[in-house]
């Protein structure tokens, strides 16, 4: 009951943005978000150089000081324009290195990839309806990366709030899109750099939450056995709703050493 309400209204929420909301494939350049805006929006926020703090927890805290996420960059795009102009994209300033490090180091050894950001906190923490966590700049949300035939699939990279609609069966085929389905092993491999810098950065991932369902494919990929032995933290118990809401990307919960 304690998180059936907050995930009715992150339902609610997505529903009100696009009320028959289905992930579309990606859009026409006429579509693509006004970037000079974008890139305002980023320099304006940009600016801060006293030392990021994050206060309490992930679920009741806040945050001092904190960074603004690139809206994209050479491998990777932050996954919503409305939700990046409303400021729902800081994050404690260890976990921006975290997440840019690992991009960097994915870039190298998967080059041509794109991968999507999504939520992080806003701007001084606190809650940000309707997630329960994200308050405190150390928990971001990261698109699942998708794959059609072996091959790299951004056909829905670009759906905007209605990717939290996306559902997926228990092999992680795409209900609406049988031909799409996750791509576990980048995944895991991903997850795998997320602990790498983050351990270089003061912070470790605390824990991860994907579809309890689908735990099972990841970790039977190559780099998801590695995963596996890592001690890496994933959500055994969540509610059938949070549980659902958790396959179109996998949520990160970092901690300081």
């Amino acid at each position: 009951m304690k998180y059936l309400l907050p995930a009715l209204l992150f339902l609610i929420l997505l529903a009100c943005q696009n009320e028959n909301a289905v992930p579309t494939p990606a859009p026409t350049a006429a579509k693509a978000p006004v970037l000079s805006e974008i890139e305002e929006h980023f320099q304006r926020n940009n600016r801060e150089t006293r030392p990021s703090r994050s206060v309490g927890t992930v679920d009741n805290g806040s945050l001092e000081h904190g960074r603004i996420v690139p809206f994209s960059g050479p491998n990777f795009h932050y996954f919503d324009t409305a939700s990046y102009m409303r400021g729902r994209c800081f994050v404690h300033e260890n976990v921006l290195k975290t997440i840019l490090e690992t991009y960097t180091l994915l870039e190298k050894q998967l080059p041509g990839k794109l991968f999507g950001l999504m939520e992080c906190s806003k701007k001084k923490g606190g809650k940000i309806h309707p997630h329960i966590t994200h308050q405190n700049g150390m928990s971001v949300d990261f698109m699942t990366p998708l794959q059609r035939d072996g091959k790299q699939c951004l056909d829905y990279d670009y759906a905007g709030a209605p990717h939290y609609f996306m559902d997926f069966d228990d092999a992680g085929r795409y209900k609406k899109d049988a031909g799409v389905s996750i791509d576990f092993e980048t995944m895991a491999q991903h997850i795998l750099l997320l602990e790498k810098t983050a351990r270089a950065n003061g912070l470790k991932i605390s824990k991860v939450i994907f579809r309890m369902e689908l735990k099972d494919e990841l970790f039977a990929s190559e780099y998801g056995k590695r995963l596996k032995t890592t001690g890496i933290y994933f959500a055994q118990k969540l509610t059938p709703l949070i549980n659902r809401l958790h396959d179109d990307h996998f949520h990160v919960d970092f901690e300081p050493l």
